[in-house]
């Protein structure tokens, strides 16, 4: 296997929603270089995250198996090995910087050199791990901005986690990750084949963008989804529960409100949206970097997200329910000359199956028992590819999700089910008819029938 198999640059952020992509039909997001990614290569419109938090979603996606078959249910634990191992044992030098939320922190995981930077407020375990940029605010002299230090500003708790970031502007944490990796590309010796996996920290909270890019959302007109007494009363119990504990804790520096106004709600949105706005900045930058070191003419681009987030739609904060803005997230792979691009695939699939897609990219063979499946027919345009049934997502008691041991959604192309392990309520919604997810018809006799095929 000779060294023109393709450079590999897997880009992932953490908490991004499907709807941050101007491109992909969102024309208030300002996402030019995405935007290019999405014209010149071709998006999955219907991707779906194997678990709406981060480790279970990205042990998924890094293994190629669901969360049940990893074992990896929550946040805190450990996985140590992925198919990046399978890239280096053929030969790829496989670097990763920024997060990748393995545990523990710095485990190889298959990679020659790892550049860790993992979340911006980090809590509970990892309190002793100090990371790349940990290092280098110390070497600046700097206090990272954290849950603590948010907390001394007087409004924190109406802010719904949205602060304008405090330090200078290189030492924001996807600033730095961008600014690290780019670094890589311009001082060390070219490597091919090369794999390097690319984690954003952003725009996963706090909602922190450097105050310029926030300035012109604030601007702008943003769709919010209001949200009633009645839908939440509908919910299900474990939603219900997962929403009181947000209210009454601070995960990631954000104090949940109850009946937030539409002001506070419209700053978060914003503030979130120019954190998209500076990822897509660096990844512009990245892209640069490849081309002037001489990779991008041989280079395959495949960018996703781990998961969504609420940003308080059905009242809800952050991630840990099922809702189409925490499980459906941007998915592109961008390959000039060897994928025909322009195109939007409205398919389902999974975001794991990236894995074997990206295996067989480097001209290698996924293994027989993986979960996940290679995306190449569909990228290919092959006369039979068709995408999922069916598409699944699932999660296990944590520190949020604390009233139900296992919960599993089913979704196909009309209808979703969530089922929650040792509970009689669950929810299940007619996305044709009710694309906004606000009418629950689990207790409707009336789609008894449907209820049980999605059920078995």
């Amino acid at each position: 296997m000779g060294d023109d198999r393709p450079n590999l640059i897997f880009i992932h952020t953490d908490q991004q929603r499907f709807d941050t992509i101007g491109a992909l039909g969102f024309d208030y997001m300002d996402t030019p270089h995405l935007d290019r990614l999405v014209e010149e290569g071709v998006a999955f419109t219907r991707s779906f995250v194997s678990a709406p938090s981060c480790a279970p979603s990205r042990a998924s996606i890094f293994t190629g198996y669901f969360p049940h078959t990893t074992g990896v249910l929550e946040n805190m634990d450990v996985w140590t090995h992925s198919w990046v191992e399978q890239l280096a044992d053929s030969g790829y030098h496989c670097v990763n910087v920024g997060k990748m939320h393995t545990m523990p922190w710095e485990t190889p995981t298959g990679f020659h050199e790892r550049y860790v930077v993992e979340n911006k407020d980090r809590y509970r375990g990892d309190r002793w791990y100090v990371d790349e940029w940990d290092k280098a605010l110390r070497a600046r002299g700097l206090t990272k901005p954290s849950r603590a230090t948010y907390a001394e500003w007087p409004d924190w708790e109406e802010r719904l986690g949205a602060y304008e970031w405090p330090l200078p502007e290189d030492m924001h944490p996807d600033n730095f990750v961008g600014d690290l990796a780019i670094w890589w590309l311009d001082y060390q010796p070219k490597t091919a084949p090369l794999f390097m996996s690319l984690g954003f920290p952003g725009p996963h909270p706090p909602y922190d963008p450097v105050e310029s890019y926030a300035a012109p959302y604030l601007e702008k007109e943003l769709p919010i989804q209001d949200f009633t007494d009645e839908e939440i009363a509908a919910q299900p119990a474990t939603y219900r529960a997962t929403r009181e504990k947000m209210l009454g804790y601070n995960p990631d520096s954000i104090r949940h409100l109850e009946s937030p106004n539409r002001e506070q709600r419209h700053r978060q949105r914003a503030y979130y949206l120019a954190n998209v706005t500076m990822i897509d900045e660096k990844i512009g930058e990245l892209i640069a970097a490849l081309e002037r070191n001489d990779y991008l003419d041989n280079t395959v681009i495949i960018f996703i997200s781990d998961h969504g987030d609420n940003l308080g739609d059905h009242g809800h904060s952050q991630k840990f329910t099922f809702y189409e803005p925490v499980v459906r997230t941007p998915c592109i792979v961008w390959a000039p000359g060897r994928i025909d691009g322009g195109r939007q695939l409205d398919d389902l699939v999974q975001t794991m199956d990236v894995g074997p897609t990206i295996l067989e990219l480097a001209g290698l063979q996924p293994d027989a028992s993986l979960e996940a499946r290679s995306l190449m027919p569909l990228l290919n345009g092959e006369a039979d590819a068709a995408g999922r049934e069916y598409v699944f997502s699932e999660h296990g008691r944590d520190f949020y999700v604390t009233n139900t041991d296992f919960a599993t959604m089913i979704r196909d192309r009309s209808w979703k089910l969530v089922h929650f392990l040792s509970h009689d309520d669950g929810v299940l919604t007619d996305l044709e008819n009710d694309p906004d997810e606000v009418e629950n018809l689990w207790d409707d006799p009336a789609h008894a029938v449907t209820k049980q095929r999605l059920l078995d």
